[in-house]
């Protein structure tokens, strides 16, 4: 009998502790065991960034899509404007006597709308041809009209399309009312066979904050005057923090009609061409090929540069050749030689 209990005693004391040896080796097992390799996920590829021509900034991308150019009102009753925030480049230039118009590009971001959209320019039609952008505008010069007819560049007008492509808004009087959505920008491309695709090689470079050893004295607060008319001054005041320009006309900021978005920039060039009134309605013709003066304004300074004409393209040049802009949007002022850039232009620290 002793021997059975004996024998019971080891079996018990065996099962005991094959358990704990057991749980032993099963706390030991990693939480996480290591996956076969052919069961592993694959990595995903690394994102690749792409450059914006036009405003050297680095994204998704890709920058494939063609550049449009879009004549905008900036006459007071056309104030605030729609659209003019998305622009990577904005060209301010005289329509007639000291009235200026925007010609803004889009290539990098597009608006939901633009406008008011307002009638063209030879040289607005010439710049758009360089920059192989497809045109919008409302209404032209007889010279415009004559450019767009022969067939010198992709474009549609509202004089053609008003109440179809083209809207009137309520709240504004005609001419300062017409508004074209960017949809049906798309619909005007695929209507005159024009491509969508980005076929240029811009002639812009561009550099981050604080790469640029070449900046001169310091301009943080900047005015552009077009005549003696303060609704077609521009003012501009850096932002040490953002290290932008904000943007403001008459005293009131520039801003997106449907946002409230302030326009901010990184650059301000201006460049000075010969202009020559052509009629008794002020409309002038522009030398938009033959280079001259210019300055710079990036990063709460000023750098004396001058420009030239790349292709129909308007290029800030130096010495030693293209001007580095920095990375962001630009605002391009077109002014008449006459006065020039001396009295034309004021700046202070």
């Amino acid at each position: 009998m002793k021997k059975w209990l004996v024998l019971l005693a080891v079996l018990l004391v065996a099962a005991v502790l094959g358990l704990w040896l057991i749980g032993r080796d099963n706390a030991e097992e990693p939480a996480n065991p290591q996956v076969p390799d052919a069961q592993k996920t694959p990595d995903m590829p690394e994102q690749v960034l792409t450059t914006a021509p036009f405003t050297g900034m680095q994204g998704n991308g890709p920058y494939s899509s063609r550049p449009v150019m879009a004549v905008i009102n900036n006459h007071p009753e056309a104030r605030p404007q729609t659209g003019l925030v998305e622009a990577d480049m904005v060209f301010e230039i005289i329509a007639e006597y000291n009235i200026t118009r925007f010609l803004a590009l889009y290539q990098s971001q597009f608006p939901v709308a633009i406008g008011p959209v307002r009638s063209a320019r030879n040289y607005f039609v010439e710049l758009a041809q360089g920059y192989d952008a497809f045109f919008i505008a409302h209404g032209y010069s007889p010279e415009a009209q004559q450019l767009l007819e022969s067939g010198v560049i992709d474009h549609v007008n509202g004089m053609q399309y008003d109440g179809t492509l083209f809207k009137r808004s309520v709240d504004r009087v005609a001419p300062h009312n017409s508004y074209i959505s960017y949809d049906n920008v798309g619909l005007a491309m695929q209507m005159t066979d024009a491509s969508p695709n980005y076929r240029i090689k811009a002639p812009y470079t561009f550099s981050a904050a604080g790469s640029n050893d070449k900046l001169g004295e310091q301009a943080a607060s900047i005015e552009v005057t077009y005549g003696g008319d303060p609704l077609f001054a521009s003012d501009y005041t850096y932002d040490a923090e953002t290290q932008l320009y904000g943007r403001s006309t008459g005293g009131v900021d520039t801003v997106d009609k449907d946002t409230s978005q302030r326009i901010e920039v990184a650059n301000i060039l201006v460049m000075e061409m010969a202009h020559e009134t052509i009629d008794a309605k002020g409309r002038q013709e522009i030398d938009l090929v033959s280079g001259g003066q210019a300055l710079l304004f990036r990063e709460g300074r000023v750098q004396t540069i001058n420009w030239r004409a790349e292709d129909g393209m308007l290029v800030p040049v130096g010495n030693d050749g293209p001007v580095e802009l920095k990375q962001g949007k630009t605002w391009v002022h077109i002014i008449p030689e006459l006065p020039g850039i001396d009295q034309a232009v004021q700046y202070s620290p």
